[in-house]
């Protein structure tokens, strides 16, 4: 095989085609990165955690598809990803994300001590939660903490500690991962009851669509919450105000629970995140 056509099909295995991944849990990362920075990050630390960010999803996907690749033959949507279809061997994607987990932890190696030892946990939480979709009702809740624990990294490289607020953000993370990964299952639900996969969708059933709303207003109140400790301003909750609307949009998307719909709700969180991040950071403009 060409190498040309080896670095295309690792760039498909990595989903770097399709960024909503990076995005997803870019946007938590930097709500830690701006409020523990006092809204004035270093600009080495913004890249760092950018950079990292989207190396440990590249991974992440990686061993997903090596973990999933005997599922995913199964399913008309992931049938043609490269080690399903047979272009690329299991342990590529193994070395591969091996790989990409090691440049990610060369990044923080300039960083302190407790942001070195959290990255621990967080390769764990990356490498792992692939497998919790065999025995986990709902590994949703696994993904958003794995893709939250950017937050408390965030805290310890800049203030080399993790206050309370962090953990708050990481929960609130947590049910926005439910949400909006709940709308994303519920597009594979056929397949997943045919596979014996454990969803969040499986888990909520005839339910699922309230409970997609309730884990979007839980998350909402604990970032509330998490503003008010950190004494934030009218600008965060006007950001926070902003992400309840897109979620009321979201609503009307998957009432229906059609597949197309849902999966439109799934890809516009990314708008959710983003309502956030410009709260907190209009907060801190305003502030200063």
């Amino acid at each position: 095989m060409k190498l040309a056509t080896r670095l295309q099909l690792y760039w498909q295995l990595t989903r770097m085609h399709r960024p909503i991944g990076i995005l997803l849990l870019l946007w938590p990362t930097l709500w830690g990165v701006w409020i523990a920075g006092n809204g004035h990050p270093a600009w080495h630390i913004i890249a760092i955690f950018v950079l990292g960010t989207a190396l440990m999803r590249a991974a992440g996907c990686a061993i997903n598809d090596y973990a999933d690749h005997d599922f995913d033959k199964h399913v008309k949507r992931t049938c043609d990803r490269p080690i399903t279809s047979g272009k690329l061997a299991p342990r590529e994607a193994v070395w591969l994300a091996a790989a990409l987990a090691l440049l990610a932890l060369l990044l923080i190696l300039p960083l302190n001590t407790l942001t070195l030892l959290l990255s621990i946990p967080a390769v764990f939480l990356a490498a792992s939660y692939p497998f919790t979709k065999r025995f986990f009702a709902i590994p949703q809740a696994y993904l958003g903490i794995a893709f939250g624990f950017g937050i408390p990294m965030a805290f310890a490289a800049q203030l080399n500690a993790v206050p309370a607020a962090a953990w708050l953000l990481l929960l609130a993370n947590i049910f926005w991962c439910i949400a909006y990964d709940t709308e994303y299952a519920m597009v594979d639900r056929d397949d997943d009851i045919h596979l014996g996969i454990h969803s969040a969708a499986l888990l909520f059933g005839k339910y699922d669509v309230p409970a997609v709303m309730i884990c979007y207003a839980a998350a909402l109140g604990i970032l509330a919450v998490a503003g008010s400790a950190l004494q934030l301003g009218p600008a965060y909750y006007g950001g926070l105000l902003a992400a309840a609307g897109i979620a009321g949009y979201h609503y009307t998307l998957i009432r229906q629970r059609q597949r197309e719909a849902c999966f439109k709700a799934f890809l516009h969180n990314n708008w959710f995140g983003a309502a956030v991040f410009c709260g907190i950071v209009l907060n801190y403009l305003l502030q200063h």
